[in-house]
């Protein structure tokens, strides 16, 4: 019996790891930090993506403005996956077998998280949740799978 690990993992559960992540001290807007905000729906494609408003600067934004993940046309559990079998050293190819997507969307997505330093702008060691002291010994995408409990 083949098991097909994107079927263990949950959107819903993505998104709240996102939210808990992102949020620890309750929401926040990302364009002004006030702390005035209120739901306003959820994603038409992405139920579980969860929309809001400010109202302090009346801008609207959701759980991924602002982050790593906003922007691309695969599902939030996709790019955790993505990031967490990067932790393990898969190479791109076994990515695209694991995930059953085209390898040059895998090479986008490894090349996003790795390459692009607007992902990590802003991001240190400080924010790690990663155990004490291990920070320095790990890179960035260990970081964010431990973060998702996604750590062996």
């Amino acid at each position: 019996m083949k098991v097909n690990i994107q079927t263990l993992m949950d959107n819903v559960q993505c998104y709240a790891t996102v939210r808990e992540l992102r949020w620890p001290e309750g929401r926040e807007c990302p364009f002004c930090t006030s702390k005035k905000v209120i739901k306003r729906g959820c994603d038409d494609k992405e139920p579980a993506r969860q929309r809001y408003e400010c109202k302090e600067c009346g801008k609207r934004f959701d759980d991924l403005t602002g982050t790593i993940f906003v922007g691309h046309h695969q599902p939030l559990k996709v790019w955790i996956l993505c990031l967490y079998f990067m932790g393990l050293n898969l190479s791109n190819k076994q990515i695209s077998a694991e995930l059953e997507l085209d390898r040059t969307d895998v090479q986008k997505m490894t090349t996003h998280f790795r390459y692009d330093p607007t992902n990590w702008a802003g991001r240190d060691s400080d924010a790690c949740q990663c155990p004490p002291g291990n920070h320095q010994a790990i890179d960035k995408i260990h970081c964010v799978t431990w973060n998702f409990g996604l750590h062996r």
